[in-house]
């Protein structure tokens, strides 16, 4: 799970200057190619990277090649010249601006747009916030801390009903069993 650029609880949406799109894992080779795992739900976008920024400083390096391979992303920087400067940087995060954000369809939202989202289900009750969300292989699960406790939500339309990023709440049909 990547580290939340979003709001704080209960503090409704936060301006967010950057998004996570991966992770270094490792080096690969000796010549400072960079093994970045994708936190990205489009890899491509990698290929149109010319500039991202890496770790807590967000130091701004230049890309100079790509390639996907197996499932990640083969990155090479300007100034990342030998192994030893790319294993340095393992355990970075590789982020963009919002504003170079791959546009989502319609129904479609960023991590960061969800979390420190307040959540009411379809009666009015109020259940608490998003915490923070969960990526798994079938569908997102919203991590809800409220006064009565963690729910884990089912990202899907049985569930979430409506998101208003306006208003910062999310309106829930609790599904039997989620309690």
């Amino acid at each position: 799970m990547m580290p939340p650029a979003s709001a704080s609880e209960g503090a409704g949406l936060a301006s967010v200057s950057y998004l996570v799109i991966g992770q270094v894992v490792g080096a690969r080779g000796l010549s400072g190619e960079l093994k970045v795992r994708i936190e990205s739900d489009d890899p491509e976008r990698f290929f149109d990277l010319e500039w991202a920024y890496l770790g807590d400083e967000r130091r701004r390096m230049r890309v100079e090649d790509v390639r996907l391979v197996k499932g990640v992303a083969l990155v090479r920087f300007e100034g990342i010249a030998d192994r030893t400067a790319a294993e340095a940087l393992r355990g970075q995060y590789l982020q963009v601006p919002v504003d170079d954000a791959v546009p989502l369809g319609e129904g479609e939202y960023y991590v960061h747009q969800i979390e420190g989202l307040q959540v009411r289900t379809d009666t009015g009750e109020e259940l608490g916030y998003v915490h923070e969300v969960l990526a798994t292989g079938a569908n997102d699960v919203y991590v809800v801390r409220g006064p009565g406790g963690e729910l884990l939500l089912p990202a899907i339309k049985d569930v979430i009903l409506h998101v208003d990023l306006e208003q910062g709440i999310l309106t829930v049909h609790l599904l039997e069993g989620l309690r």
